[in-house]
């Protein structure tokens, strides 16, 4: 106990528990150990020093955080108020599996509203044996166990892509424990791993052969410390509301840092890449966006698997076809593997269709895959799924206004199909017309008003997650688009700043959802505008600077913009005390 970071005190007795633990400052948390427990450190560890719990428990061992220690003092005054009125231990109430005293607590704590955590433990020991026999048994258990061994494997994601798997965990997991073992935080090799990677984006920008080389050598780098924050945070328990930000946004980061590094490299050989660069951070957002609105629109939803969930499950039970299908996903480590090699053997020019090839492959093989379980499932989707999906498409002044005076839409395919009309017009609209041309702005004025529609009811059909996606793609290809057709100086890197921008909005918003907080507050949404209104802006900007210099300084400034306000209401979420801790098992694509 005190190797993990507990000062001990001896009770004789629950009543003596409780007077300890009222000694102990409020904003400590406190763990209950019955004196005859045996089982391995990890077990303990695992238990009883977890941050993201407020509560939790192995078989003999509970711990309260701050703010679980009221229901704790509670379950502790009533299992005083049982024993001395001569109710025997185990009485009905307590977990036959753990009759043990904290056992009991975690128990009462249960059943009074607090949840306790009980950690899956595998082939750890944790026991409070009641005889001679017993006690033997376990403590044979324990040494036929190497509870280090467990605590590597364990630092390992359970679903990590084929390239991850093979060749980087195996040994990324011993400099996480070489990490923890120096003092090391996740957070610190997380910024480890971005500062890397932006050296590797400024490899890539020199254009010469041998920074495309250092850039490659570089990126892999940068992921081996990627892989190694999440080992060392689950080697360690070290978990925290800054590593979620941190780990949640820089991934993102230095992806898209490396494809402006690839793009200012070409420019100095002479090659114009800044529309592909463009094109592949809009394809690999959007497929992220189709990823988080399937997951949240189904996060609880109730209703048998469908035949193409218990088809992917079967094929999930053969090994060979597990990797394939991680593979052809192309998840971040094979992709970042694929942009290092083709770095340094190729062109930018080269990676970027390489990019946009696999992308659009991985992102029609998993919709396709996604749209077939949607349609064979009859799932019905609560109120909480419908909210995350409204909060997913950014829908500003302009959309929330139609949505509230103007038409309802009825049928259940209404809100995607009015929604991908609505970014097929916009898009059709800045390829079709003369760049400038007033009509992209009524285009994008419909593409307002049918925004607004698809909204204006809840969005719990089968197909309502493709409102998000749809949004997303309208905006950033209509950035896209206009910046290319310009024929402006500089339009293009302008551009992929503003969508760098959004991105992060849009990325932000989505790990405050999944840590249960919610999405960034309206007033933040409303003043950069709404995806519907910074893309009816940006068309503006090009009907008013048609062919001028001032179309980049437009864009750029709208960037900077959008960006102040995003990153500084985002560091002021994430570094409070509400923010969630989400930091557990990081993002496979």
């Amino acid at each position: 106990m005190r190797s993990l970071g507990f000062d001990v005190r001896v009770a004789a007795d629950a009543a003596e528990a409780a007077r300890l633990i009222s000694a102990v400052p409020a904003d400590h948390r406190v763990a209950l150990v019955d004196p005859g427990f045996v089982g391995h450190v990890h077990a303990l560890r695992l238990g009883l020093t977890d941050p993201r719990f407020p509560a939790a428990a192995v078989p003999g061992a509970l711990t309260a955080q701050p703010e679980a220690r009221p229901a704790l003092v509670r379950a502790l005054d009533t299992e005083t108020a049982a024993v001395g009125a001569g109710v025997p231990a185990g009485a009905p109430g307590a977990p036959v599996t753990d009759p043990t005293v904290p056992g009991r607590l975690a128990a009462a704590m249960d059943a009074g509203g607090t949840e306790v955590r009980r950690p899956e433990l595998g082939s750890l020991v944790a026991a409070v044996p009641r005889d001679d026999a017993t006690r033997a048994e376990a403590e044979r258990a324990l040494v036929s166990v190497d509870d280090e061994a467990v605590r590597l494997r364990s630092a390992v994601k359970a679903h990590d892509g084929f390239f991850t798997t093979f060749f980087i965990s195996p040994y990324s997991r011993y400099i996480a424990r070489w990490c923890a073992r120096r003092g090391l935080t996740p957070n610190q090799v997380t910024t480890a791993s971005l500062l890397t990677a932006l050296i590797a984006a400024g490899s890539a920008a020199t254009g010469t052969r041998g920074g495309y080389v250092a850039a490659g050598v570089l990126l892999l780098l940068s992921f081996v410390l990627d892989c190694t924050d999440g080992q060392l945070a689950r080697y360690s328990l070290q978990y925290s509301t800054m590593g979620a930000w941190l780990d949640a946004t820089f991934d993102r980061a230095k992806e898209y840092a490396y494809y402006a590094g690839l793009a200012l490299g070409a420019a100095r050989g002479g090659d114009d890449v800044w529309a592909l660069a463009l094109g592949a951070m809009v394809l690999q957002a959007c497929r992220h966006v189709i990823d988080f609105s399937f997951n949240e629109a189904n996060h609880d939803a109730v209703a048998n698997s469908s035949p193409t969930a218990a088809l992917s499950t079967k094929l999930d039970s053969v090994g060979w076809t597990v990797w394939v299908r991680r593979m052809i996903v192309l998840p971040i480590g094979e992709r970042w593997a694929m942009i290092a090699v083709l770095t340094a053997v190729t062109t930018p020019r080269i990676v970027f269709y390489a990019l946009l090839v696999g992308c659009s492959f991985a992102a029609c093989y998993t919709t396709a895959g996604r749209l077939l379980r949607s349609l064979t499932r009859r799932a019905k989707r609560t109120d909480r799924a419908a909210r995350a999906l409204a909060d997913l498409a950014d829908s500003g002044p302009l959309a929330d206004t139609v949505a509230a005076i103007g038409p309802r839409l009825g049928g259940s395919w209404s809100a995607p199909v009015t929604a991908l009309l609505a970014g097929a017009l916009m898009i059709a609209s800045a390829l079709t017309q003369p760049f400038g041309s007033w009509h992209t702005i009524l285009a994008a004025v419909v593409y307002a008003m049918l925004s607004g529609m698809a909204v204006s009811r809840p969005l719990k059909g089968a197909l309502d997650w493709l409102v998000p996606p749809a949004f997303r793609a309208a905006e950033y290809c209509t950035v896209l688009v206009l910046a290319a057709r310009s024929d402006v100086p500089g339009a293009l890197p302008a551009a992929f700043g503003l969508v760098s921008a959004v991105a992060y909005h849009h990325y932000d918003t989505v790990y405050r959802i999944r840590g249960g907080t919610g999405a960034p507050p309206r007033w933040l949404v409303r003043t950069i505008g709404g995806h519907e209104g910074r893309t009816l802006v940006v068309t503006v900007f090009a009907a008013l600077f048609t062919r001028h210099s001032t179309f980049t300084t437009a864009l750029t400034a709208l960037a900077v913009a959008v960006a102040l306000v995003v990153l500084v209401e985002s560091i002021r979420f994430w570094v409070s005390s509400g923010a969630p801790a989400v930091h557990d098992e990081g993002e496979p694509a």
